[in-house]
């Protein structure tokens, strides 16, 4: 199961980074280069520095001048996020690139690798709301009301997990069909942003 995979993939992605815990730490991705998991894992590895850039930006005392640096990395890490999340896409339209797809098939409304986008950030949140629900020095009122929040998050979990693995499968049936939009993202290019083409006149 591709979903089964890739949770571990992005487990693993955050247990290591939380063996330091500090978003200057380089990535040592531990798989090939040319494995769907080194994929996976570089694409959970972003989302986790950016969780604690998101963590560390809302700091009320941090310096203004950082803040506004921190911004930056921050924007530039959701470019690579969604550049991560083209190139998982491009792994599943070679994949499936042999399918003879149905005259009756369906488009689904989002592309696999969004929805493993998906699947990355909720690791992220049972892994940090399990913190919280097991965090020693908070209240019992903390940790009851974050346990609940997880069991959610890991009904959510499994619910997500199953619709990939459906998708999936409904792709190599023939029943559905990738169809991929690059996002184009505006903000960053200095040709469509009219903050960044002005300022150079």
């Amino acid at each position: 199961m591709f979903s089964k995979l890739g949770y571990s993939v992005f487990e693993q992605s955050i247990k290591d980074y939380h063996q330091f815990d500090t978003v200057e730490q380089p990535i040592n991705n531990p798989f090939p280069k040319d494995k769907f998991e080194h994929l996976l894992y570089s694409k959970n590895w972003v989302d986790t520095v950016q969780w604690h850039y998101e963590d560390i930006i809302r700091d009320p005392n941090i310096d203004p001048v950082e803040a506004l640096t921190l911004k930056r990395k921050i924007d530039a890490s959701n470019q690579v996020r969604t550049d991560m999340v083209e190139y998982i896409d491009s792994y599943f339209l070679q994949k499936y690139s042999h399918i003879a797809v149905k005259e009756n098939a369906k488009i689904n409304s989002e592309s696999p690798a969004w929805a493993f986008d998906r699947l990355s950030i909720l690791a992220l949140k049972i892994y940090h709301m399990n913190e919280e629900a097991n965090r020693a020095e908070a209240s019992q009122e903390h940790r009851d009301k974050c346990q609940e929040k997880l069991n959610v998050l890991l009904e959510q979990r499994s619910d997500l997990s199953t619709a990939i693995d459906d998708l999936l499968q409904d792709i190599e049936n023939g029943d559905k069909f990738m169809k991929v939009y690059k996002q184009m993202k505006m903000y960053n290019d200095d040709e469509l942003n009219p903050v960044l083409y002005q300022s150079k006149k």
